[in-house]
């Protein structure tokens, strides 16, 4: 059974995001919202286009005048300013203007790009989200958030700019490799633990189910999480405060991210950094010794790693690197800890010692 759930933007209902079992009713979602007879451009990558680009392709020409896509090689290195002018590109090259849309079908690569494209050309074309990963469907996908890598610094140019639907197939995640699916779990997993307790219990219930990815336990696991992922970002659109939770193991998880030079999937990233954060958050005395060790387990039951063996950096080079994120204010990590499980906070006092000890838990030292 198709679930929807609402978005509001600035007190207002702007977005719905669709929960569905095929691409079948996507374009009488995007007639109802006023498209068609216009031009609409598929944006996906080499991964997906083999899988799902036509399908989706014959089911929107009846609806548009004119139906194009343009596929970019798969992978992080992809995702930058460079891919992004070659989509403006193809937009000029097909008469594009403010009334037509864009499309993206893919993983949180081919969202980002999307979105960043969208709010940026022509000062801002509508788009529409259609995520293929589990990790684009619970939380890339929701909320606004666009943008692109610049040199070695990721997401460092973007906007936040809305969708105008998200739509979810949940059918495609059964076609997802086993560590891409593994790894999409970790930001699901991240929003039990620093918004609910009891969906942290849900997710630790019913791991076998969802990596048996039984379609009934997705469903739930997908609708519940993005409920919390609505909660904050309406709460906090742009990230001036409470969004700011949502970064939850990325901190120490964007540095080992690029320092593995994108080797390694974001979600393993986040899951490790968790890991480093909740350590962390025992040595201040906030989680048990039981809590560390059981959400060390929850992550680990769902394929997720919460050491880092074999790594060719050293806890001060990692230390270094999260000084390169964007989320620094004023020179200071802003770091997100636990004080119980389904309840985070910020902090920016973390000394530099105590950040290294959460690193070298996760390097196993």
């Amino acid at each position: 059974m198709a679930r929807t759930i609402t978005v509001s933007y600035e007190g207002k209902p702007h977005y719905d995001i669709e929960i569905q079992k095929d691409f079948k009713l996507l374009p009488g979602r995007l007639q109802s919202l006023g498209y068609g007879g216009n031009k609409v451009c598929i944006i996906t990558d080499s991964n997906v286009a083999p899988l799902y680009l036509e399908e989706v392709k014959e089911l929107l020409m009846p609806v548009f005048a004119h139906c194009t896509s343009f596929v970019f090689e798969a992978g992080e290195s992809s995702k930058n300013t460079a891919t992004v002018g070659q989509v403006y590109e193809h937009l000029i090259m097909h008469k594009f203007d403010r009334k037509d849309i864009l499309l993206a079908l893919g993983g949180g690569v081919v969202g980002d790009l999307t979105g960043f494209a969208a709010a940026t050309y022509l000062r801002g074309i509508d788009f529409v989200q259609a995520p293929t990963t589990l990790l684009a469907q619970t939380d890339s996908s929701i909320g606004g958030k666009t943008g692109v890598d610049y040199m070695k610094y990721k997401n460092m140019v973007g906007a936040f700019y809305m969708p105008k639907l998200v739509y979810m197939n949940i059918s495609v995640l059964k076609s997802l490799p086993e560590r891409q699916f593994c790894a999409g779990t970790a930001e699901l997993i991240k929003h039990g633990f620093i918004k609910d307790a009891s969906y942290t219990q849900f997710i630790q219930e019913n791991s076998a189910q969802i990596m048996d990815r039984q379609t009934d336990a997705m469903e739930e696991m997908i609708y519940r999480s993005c409920l919390i992922k609505r909660e904050v970002v309406e709460h906090d659109p742009k990230e001036q405060g409470e969004r700011a939770l949502l970064n939850f193991g990325h901190t120490i998880g964007h540095a080992i991210e690029k320092l593995s030079d994108f080797k390694l999937y974001h979600g393993e990233c986040v899951a490790i950094g968790m890991a480093g954060a909740a350590y962390i958050s025992y040595q201040l005395g906030n989680l048990s010794e039981g809590q560390l060790a059981e959400l060390g387990r929850i992550l680990e039951s769902y394929g997720l790693p919460v050491v880092l063996t074999g790594f060719p950096h050293t806890s001060e080079e990692i230390l270094a690197a999260t000084k390169l994120d964007k989320k620094m204010e004023s020179g200071r990590i802003k770091f997100i800890l636990l004080k119980s499980f389904g309840e985070a906070y910020i902090t920016k006092e973390l000394t530099d010692g105590q950040i290294l000890a959460g690193i070298s838990h996760i390097l196993g030292k």
